[in-house]
């Protein structure tokens, strides 16, 4: 089998390397596209090109594990920067548990993305983020530098970026959460860890603690005194292995006959976990269409309806991870489709949902398929649901384990869900955190004492 995945490598005499957004700022290696996280004048950084796989690969893919389909991708956007062997134990290191597909009803499937570490499907791209970038500093033996990471967190991507990075040499990760907006089970995964790992609760929203973290990046004092990286999905080691499970996903629909005509619809918030899917589909993936689904933070959707992007104030929801009023990677999918909104429209639909709405489908799916949809999944369901053609078939992202969401599902489906012994031994530690406001000021002057 790695004779076949060798077959399917590319090589080039250049280097790939990573603009920003925003126009404005040189071109970056992938090193420090990794370690600085946004680029000078504010933007996201995109690879110069994007290496379409061959049809062999296609053709086979549903003869590969996990493991071997994801080094495959990763190779198109890692492999001219990292050494084959390291990339090898990168991606399997970070791919020790599996991403199932599981059948709801004869035309829509789960891919359940919550069989890791902290049961959430941002455990892919933080796992290997900690990897990539601890192989960046082992390669320049900084030994002596401590790598700051940064990450804003509306639930899942606390946790899986806090364990991702837990006892990582050379790396200390500063997670902001808003206070009193995640769930009581995701706040334990991140404020019960201590080590290289500091919580800090923002008074304010998702979107006041997302500010925190750019607003850092951009502070000259600050990146004079400290090396400062963030490992949201703004970051390219963050967002880009998230496609390695769209890949995984089609082959095993494939093996069930299931691939031909295929939807795939993904519970949307900061939108790095769609701009994954949609680098896969610029890379061969044959998926028919996407569908980004949203809850009552309808910013998305409203441009699909207009052209028009307006950011608005998030609103806190039961979907508490896509609580976004301004997703960063939108600027990405923007790039991606050439400023078009008629090219973006002709890949991805949208969809929003209300609390209400969102628990409705939870108990029609539990009492019609005998399915656990977390709130997040529901969006995905849902959607695929209401806008399946004939011959489509439906594919959504089980994004989290519904038991991180225990006290909201079990109301809906008034029962009392099971709690895995994963996330029962997080609910086991003390609580630590630091409160802050979201006044920047504040947030510099503590990581400023913390040197």
């Amino acid at each position: 089998m790695f004779g076949l995945i060798a077959d399917f490598i590319f090589y080039s005499f250049f280097i790939v390397k990573y603009y920003s957004t925003n126009g404005q700022a040189p071109l970056a290696s992938l090193e420090k596209a990794v370690v600085k996280g946004l680029a000078e004048d504010k933007g996201l950084y995109m690879p110069e090109r994007i290496k379409p796989l061959p049809q062999e690969f296609f053709d086979n893919i549903e003869t590969m594990t996990f493991q071997e389909i994801a080094y495959t991708v990763a190779d198109v956007f890692f492999g001219e920067d990292v050494a084959a062997d390291d990339l090898r134990q990168i991606v399997y290191d970070t791919l020790s548990f599996d991403c199932p597909v599981c059948r709801v009803t004869d035309n829509i499937y789960s891919l359940e993305l919550f069989h890791g570490p902290t049961l959430a499907f941002k455990d892919v791209g933080a796992r290997f983020m900690a990897r990539l970038l601890q192989y960046f500093i082992r390669k320049e033996q900084k030994q002596d530098t401590t790598v700051n990471v940064l990450v804003a967190t509306s639930g899942d991507t606390g946790s899986a970026v806090a364990n991702g990075f837990l006892g990582v040499d050379g790396i200390h990760v500063y997670v902001l959460y808003p206070k009193g907006k995640v769930s009581d089970i995701q706040e334990c995964q991140f404020t019960t860890l201590g080590q290289n790992i500091t919580a800090i609760e923002v008074d304010g929203v998702f979107d006041d603690c997302q500010r925190l973290v750019k607003s850092a990046f951009m502070d000259s004092e600050l990146n004079k005194l400290m090396q400062l990286t963030s490992a949201n999905s703004i970051n390219v080691a963050r967002f880009l292995p998230q496609a390695f499970y769209y890949f995984h996903g089609y082959a095993q629909m494939k093996r069930m006959g299931k691939a031909d005509n295929l939807v795939v619809c993904v519970p949307s918030g900061n939108f790095g976990n769609i701009c994954a899917g949609l680098f896969g589909k610029r890379m061969g993936l044959p998926v028919r269409h996407f569908i980004a689904s949203n809850n009552a933070n309808d910013v998305f959707y409203n441009y699909l309806q207009t052209g028009i992007y307006t950011a608005k104030p998030s609103i806190q929801t039961i979907a508490n991870a896509m609580d976004v009023g301004d997703p960063s990677n939108f600027a990405r999918v923007y790039d991606l489709y050439g400023k078009s909104h008629t090219a973006i429209c002709h890949d991805i639909s949208g969809a929003t949902y209300s609390d209400e709405q969102i628990a409705a489908t939870i108990r029609e799916v539990f009492e019609q398929t005998g399915y656990v949809c977390d709130p997040h999944g529901a969006c995905g369901y849902r959607a695929l649901k209401e806008s399946l053609k004939p011959g489509e078939t439906g594919l959504f992202l089980e994004t989290a384990h519904p038991a991180k969401f225990k006290h909201t599902v079990d109301k809906i489906l008034e029962g009392d869900i099971d709690i895995p012994a994963k996330l029962q031994a997080f609910m086991q530690g003390t609580k630590q955190s630091i409160a802050m406001s979201k006044e920047f000021e504040d947030f510099k002057e503590f990581l400023m004492k913390s040197i």
